[in-house]
């Protein structure tokens, strides 16, 4: 199955030669059954193949970049993953971005929002290589649906305003992705590991 792009980078014929990268977590193997379901659960009542495309993950970064850049930009992932740690994430009922987009919500977004303030020094990387910035995560989410039709998702959210859902799931490490182009699968680059003491959260 295709990871599919939580949000796609903006694209102009100039970057045409960039590969997309997209950083991400994902939930445990119970929590991702559970959200699998859940989007079963979408496209058996929407018919929205989109549902079941994409595989549970939150958006921590996603960006362009040349492939003679990888490997910098792996190092220094490395080097900064590598001194946060493991945080638990709370996936707390639904919500929606107008007019296209159904998700659980991220109960804290501390955590998120202090892993891509470390990635800036990456994004000062990318922009002085002539890329365009990062796109670092304001409002992590986890997708249920998206790329609705606008009539789809008022339906939809309204029935899942009523419906409550809750997980948690341990983040302990977080995945690169990359991709060629809007419709190539996306193949994992490399694998970030935190440490274990989640103090720096607290």
């Amino acid at each position: 199955m295709k990871m599919i792009f939580q949000t796609p980078v903006t694209r102009s014929p100039l970057f045409s030669n960039l590969y997309e990268y997209l950083l991400v977590a994902q939930p445990d193997e119970k929590v991702y059954q559970q959200i699998v379901e859940e989007k079963q659960s979408f496209y058996h009542t929407y018919q929205e193949k989109i549902a079941i495309k994409t595989k549970p993950h939150i958006t921590v970064s996603n960006f362009l970049a040349k492939e003679t850049m990888e490997e910098t930009i792996i190092r220094w992932m490395q080097r900064i993953i590598s001194t946060q740690y493991s945080f638990s994430v709370s996936l707390n009922n639904y919500s929606g971005f107008p007019p296209h987009t159904v998700y659980l919500r991220v109960q804290d977004h501390q955590p998120f929002k202090q892993l891509a303030s470390s990635l800036k020094v990456v994004d000062q990387y990318v922009r002085g290589n002539d890329c365009p910035p990062m796109e670092l995560t304001k409002h992590p989410h986890l997708s249920i649906a998206r790329r609705l039709p606008e009539p789809i998702y008022e339906k939809a959210i309204k029935e899942y305003a009523l419906k409550s859902f809750y997980a948690a799931f341990e983040v302990k490490q977080l995945i690169l992705l990359r991709r060629q182009h809007q419709f190539d699968a996306c193949k994992q680059v490399s694998v970030f590991h935190f440490g274990t003491d989640n103090r720096l959260f607290n």
